[in-house]
């Protein structure tokens, strides 16, 4: 009860107001993407949704601007070589390196700018501002056992978290997994309200961003 009225209540609420408050903010920002990515070959969608694993092993759509390219997963399936490079960078490739991205696609990811539609999943609900990135059902692996996996799912998932403030891509999996998880042991509003700090400052300085 008292973690409640004085962390995920509040945090609910802070979740709620941000979130409100940054779409319509950032909302001519959103119309100058989506025209910009629908002048755009290689693509002919403004957003992305992918399943994701939310808290509690809950599923749901996590939302972007697109970046990439109509056919991303069968390019990225077709080449082994490649996907297994994907694995093995913690499901992620360099910019320079993924065929997939499209021109806008890249501004977009080194600037985090893609990942301004997640404001609605907070909006709803189904993520928080702050705490562990969500992660595709494959990916869950990565934690290790069940009740690892499942401490992971403790708690929503983030638009950002302590992993993005630590470095964001230029820390993969096993030590992704491990920072994420101190996040859940130490979860509470003045560290949410560091990374949220830190992640500011990571996103200008471009740093780890694929």
């Amino acid at each position: 009860m008292k973690q409640f009225l004085f962390y995920r209540l509040p945090k609910r609420i802070l979740d709620i107001v941000v979130s409100f408050v940054a779409l319509i903010v950032f909302s001519p920002i959103f119309l100058v993407i989506a025209v910009i990515i629908k002048l755009s070959k290689g693509t002919s969608h403004v957003f992305y949704a992918q399943d994701r694993v939310g808290q509690g092993g809950k599923h749901f759509k996590i939302y972007k601007f697109q970046s990439m390219v109509d056919n991303a997963d069968q390019i990225l399936k077709s080449d082994n070589q490649l996907y297994q490079k994907f694995v093995d960078n913690g499901y992620k490739l360099p910019t320079k390196e993924d065929p997939r991205i499209t021109k806008i696609g890249a501004v977009l990811r080194k600037t985090s700018l893609d990942e301004l539609p997640q404001f609605w999943n907070t909006l709803i609900g189904n993520m928080s501002i702050i705490g562990p990135r969500p992660v595709v059902e494959s990916e869950l692996v990565e934690y290790g056992d069940e009740q690892r996996i499942q401490k992971f799912l403790s708690v929503k998932p983030g638009v950002f978290g302590l992993w993005q403030a630590s470095g964001r891509s230029n820390i993969g999996y096993p030590e992704r997994a491990e920072i994420e998880l101190d996040y859940v042991d130490r979860a509470n509003l003045g560290l949410d309200f560091k990374i949220m700090f830190l992640t500011v400052v990571a996103i200008f300085k471009g740093d780890g961003a694929f």
